[in-house]
């Protein structure tokens, strides 16, 4: 069962009604399980892997989530491009909730989380400067506009640990660093994603706005959830839109990231690492 394209949903979008020809495929990792069963199906002409990021019934917060799983399992579906759609908080006024931030940078405010392949025995540093694919977030933020919603292009993610909110010192910190939005999420991700030579962009979905905002205290748990549900309604569109325009092939950098990144000569390399990572290393690893 294999797949051109992911999609990670995050918190409010579990699902995507829109697959046909639905078949959920459990994977088994040489970093265990994913977070759930992928769904792999038909979108727009194009076969498709969706992971709920949370789990079934959001039972994995951020800093549980088996980011190397998650992704691994992706690329061993056959995978060259993923559209993971985040719930973030706004760190600018005029980034509204309901408004759509497709980032071109991150910011890593994580503690605990790994975030690499890499390791037991074989070395790889790959570019990280630009974390996101410029083709595919290019894309993604013209289907926010084709399907209506206000999108704005670029912008910095600051990724927190969690699974606390910001204290007000520490997003009027992150705003006096020019920092978009904040999430929980999505740095791993990308990481993972480069490092398997997969193309990988975030659809920010604003909820809130952080702390920092004079009219924070009159947030309510009703207001965030209607706007969970808004968000994803308009992310579901706005994916299936971006599906049908995901080139079948690629010529950007992400999908030769590794090409010049392991250092480790390929004999001292341990047999049992080049087998666990042969659908990353394989193609280098002879």
């Amino acid at each position: 069962m294999n797949a051109e394209i992911g999609i990670i949903g995050g918190s409010g979008l579990y699902d995507m009604a829109e697959l046909t020809d639905r078949e959920e495929v459990t994977l088994t990792t040489p970093f265990g399980g994913p977070s759930a069963p992928y769904v792999v199906g038909t979108l727009g002409g194009r076969r498709v892997a969706f992971l709920a990021r949370h789990g079934a019934g959001h039972r994995l917060m951020p800093s549980e989530l088996n980011f190397r799983a998650n992704i691994f399992g992706m690329k061993m579906l056959g995978v060259g491009s993923i559209l993971s759609a985040s719930a973030v908080g706004s760190l600018r006024e005029d980034v509204r909730p309901l408004h759509i931030v497709v980032p071109d940078q991150f910011f890593d405010r994580t503690t605990s989380r790994i975030g690499t392949f890499f390791g037991r025995g074989l070395v790889a540093h790959v570019a990280f400067a630009h974390p996101f694919c410029a083709g595919l977030s290019t894309i993604a933020a013209d289907s926010a506009e084709r399907v209506g919603a206000t999108v704005h292009r670029g912008g910095t993610y600051v990724c927190m640990e969690g699974p606390q909110f910001s204290t007000v010192a520490e997003s009027n910190a992150y705003r006096q660093w020019g920092m978009d939005i904040i999430g929980m999420t999505n740095l791993q991700e990308a990481k993972l994603a480069r490092e398997a030579e997969i193309c990988y962009v975030t659809i920010a979905l604003v909820t809130d706005y952080d702390c920092w905002h004079p009219d924070h205290d009159s947030v309510t748990v009703e207001m965030i959830i209607r706007n969970l549900t808004e968000n994803a309604e308009t992310a579901r569109r706005l994916i299936t839109d971006a599906v049908a325009r995901v080139p079948a092939e690629r010529t950007c950098p992400c999908a030769s990231a590794l090409a010049t990144a392991i250092i480790t000569r390929p004999d001292a390399v341990p047999a049992a690492t080049k087998r666990e990572l042969a659908p990353i290393v394989g193609k280098y690893l002879k």
